[in-house]
């Protein structure tokens, strides 16, 4: 976003929510938009897992992103692995740092 204006084209039938705590923004997107997916970088802290609770139980699906090199560093974050314990993440995707793109690993 620069000035409220998405940077790249997200399509017609899509909105950003810009400068709000994702958690608020979730949330507000639940209850206001009734949103199929809900798309958000740098999840990880306990609000942001909760708001994303939240989502599937409304039926919203998601992709979410966050940083870690390995299987194991994601695991590390206790927040992400209570969602991928309980099956609220269906895929993992470990993206290769070294070849932008390249897709390292999948659990």
């Amino acid at each position: 976003m620069y000035k409220g204006i998405p940077q790249n084209d997200i399509g017609t039938f899509s909105d950003v929510i810009d400068n709000v705590p994702k958690p608020i923004g979730i949330n507000m997107l639940i209850r206001s938009m009734s949103p199929q997916i809900i798309v958000c970088d740098e999840i990880g802290s306990k609000e942001d897992i909760e708001a994303i609770e939240r989502a599937v139980c409304s039926g919203v699906k998601g992709i979410f992103t966050a940083h870690a090199a390995t299987t194991s560093e994601v695991l590390q974050n206790t927040n992400l692995k209570k969602i991928i314990e309980h099956k609220l993440i269906q895929k993992v995707i470990i993206l290769d740092a070294k070849q932008k793109g390249q897709v390292k690993e999948v659990f």
